[in-house]
């Protein structure tokens, strides 16, 4: 057995001291499960058990430790860490057994204190570290032997998290697999309802596991795991429960989602139904976040909300076996305006957010308060390309399609009003940014040259370098650039399927920026820069992001460039 259920010295003397050979690790599966159904038993323990998610508390800047070991070298193993409600820094590390321990030595053993003395001063040698609030793992096909420790420290506040740990990876998956298209499409978009659709996970599509789907809604942002969303919601916050059969697509009581219930109408279908919700009344501050498990179905309608309003949406796939799940990539909606509202104003040099849903088409009107002979339109398409047409006084003056950054300069006229026309993807709903102005020297987005890839050198790969190119403008802007290791089998449909060019650096890791630094060239010909990127692993494959933020804090995003280090060198 791999990951012993006991404290520290019991856990040293129990290693196996014996000189005969040991057998490749296999875990007493009636034993394991018998152990893992008492949950008391590893409660506030420093030893992770093998096979099972141990859930626990960090105080702020309090480190705390947990042990295993494994006992053979070549052994597989997996370690997934859930942050909850705060970022966390974790490292992962191991070092040698005694000799006694190892099954190696011969003769008596050496005391336990001696053991443990000599395992707990010695530093080990580090496998994996992390700084942040993703789910984060260390999976490694052949592990050596020795005692692991897994150290982590919240250094935001006090904090709760989850480790699992496991031996046999391959036969366990005890969290649900993602399609190879992870995010949650919203297919219809209302005044008052969403719709949402996603891809089933091959968990219960083809490996037959029981899986359901659980639906995160609220206001503030998106969560990365189910863990966050439980850490948000106050002990005393209900969830609600699954619609009756044949009900899913109709209006729902969010009474307690802070919608007013209309009159007595859905009093069949209320979530109010328990004196458990009863006690959600209470004057204390209510947290506008709810979750709703659905079953299997893989599409689902959220009505009674507020019209003209955002909204995010995440969607976690459990294993009811396990209890464990895993996040779809999360999205946002702005249900419809009322229908007096059909369309947006836009204020002179202010910049707007505009959510279109797939085939869909929203409608916006820019009426400059003075005269001007010229007017300017920066679109900036976060997703797929969007449709533009641009009127004056009912005459078309644009009709052209929009992909990253584009800027429209149109002849001005007195007292005149603009109908701007916005029409989405056919593949899926379109986020973008635009800005309308009558100043010509208020620009939103940075100037960007023509070609907006990242060029890699191949003669200059190294196996922990690679030298990269792009180009620039005579604008002097911030250029900021992005490294992320990625699976070897990573390609250019997931590289398109992941860019949101409106997401800026703010929402990289810390830990994946190499530099930023400031270049322009007033010879656009030369307005070129270089730049090697150091520290990287043999034989990895990594994907490169270049940001250029312009003087208003906007950021835009070059085409990302994936690259491969050399293996041998």
């Amino acid at each position: 057995m791999l990951l012993l259920r006991c404290p520290l010295p019991l856990l040293l003397l129990l290693l196996p001291l014996g000189s005969r050979p040991q057998k490749l690790p296999t875990r007493d599966e009636e034993l394991f499960q018998m152990q893992i159904r008492d949950k008391a038993f590893f409660h506030d323990s420093s030893v992770i058990p093998d096979g099972a998610e141990i859930s626990s508390y960090l105080f702020r800047d309090t480190p705390k430790r947990y042990f295993f070991v494994v006992e053979e070298d070549n052994t597989p193993l997996a370690v997934t860490v859930t942050p909850c409600d705060a970022p966390l820094e974790w490292k992962l590390s191991v070092q040698e057994l005694p000799e006694e321990a190892s099954g190696e030595g011969s003769g008596d053993p050496e005391p336990l204190e001696q053991q443990k003395q000599q395992i707990t001063n010695e530093e080990g040698t580090e496998l994996f570290s992390y700084k942040g609030n993703d789910v984060e793992y260390f999976v490694s096909s052949s592990s050596p032997s020795g005692l692991y420790q897994l150290d982590l420290l919240s250094t935001e506040k006090d904090t709760h998290f989850k480790v699992y740990a496991t031996t046999t990876p391959e036969s366990d998956q005890p969290y649900p697999e993602l399609p190879y298209d992870p995010r949650i499409d919203v297919t219809s978009l209302g005044r008052t309802t969403v719709t949402l659709a996603w891809k089933p996970s091959p968990t219960a599509s083809l490996l037959r596991q029981p899986i359901q789907y659980c639906i995160v809604i609220n206001k503030e942002h998106n969560f990365k795991s189910l863990c966050a969303v439980e850490a948000k919601l106050s002990s005393d916050d209900a969830f609600m429960m699954a619609p009756k059969p044949g009900l899913d697509f109709s209006p729902f009581d969010f009474a307690h989602f802070g919608f007013p219930a209309d009159n007595n109408s859905g009093k069949e279908r209320s979530f109010l139904k328990s004196s458990k919700f009863g006690r959600q009344m209470s004057p204390k501050p209510r947290v506008d976040l709810h979750r709703v498990c659905i079953g299997n179905k893989n599409i689902f309608t959220v009505s009674d909300l507020k019209p003209d309003t955002q909204y995010y949406f995440d969607m976690f796939a459990v294993n009811t076996n396990t209890n464990m799940s895993t996040a779809y990539v999360g999205t946002f909606a702005r249900t419809k305006e009322e229908a007096k509202q059909k369309t947006v104003e836009l204020k002179d040099g202010k910049v707007t957010d505009v959510f279109i849903k797939r085939k869909g088409a929203k409608f916006l009107r820019f009426a400059p308060v003075s005269s001007h002979q010229k007017v300017t339109f920066s679109v900036h398409s976060c997703l797929d390309a969007v449709q533009i047409q641009v009127r004056r006084d009912g005459k078309l003056l644009l009709s052209q399609s929009v992909e990253g950054v584009r800027q429209f300069q149109l002849r001005g006229k007195a007292k005149a009003k603009y109908l701007i026309r916005l029409k989405g993807s056919k593949k899926g709903a379109s986020m973008l940014k635009i800005l309308a102005t009558s100043r010509p020297n208020k620009q939103a987005f940075p100037s960007l040259p023509e070609d907006t890839r990242i060029k890699a050198f191949d003669k200059l790969r190294t196996c922990s370098s690679v030298t990269v190119a792009w180009l620039g403008t005579q604008e002097r802007n911030k250029f900021c650039i992005y490294k992320r290791e990625v699976d070897d089998n990573y390609n250019e449909e997931q590289k398109k399927r992941e860019q949101n060019q409106c997401l800026g650096p703010d929402a990289r890791k810390k830990s994946e920026k190499v530099l930023c630094k400031y270049f322009h060239s007033q010879n656009i010909q030369k307005a070129v820069t270089t730049e090697t990127i150091r520290g990287l692993q043999p034989g990895k494959s990594y994907l490169l992001d270049v940001y250029v933020i312009g003087h208003g804090g906007h950021s835009v995003k070059y085409q990302s460039k994936l690259v491969k280090t050399r293996k041998f060198c």
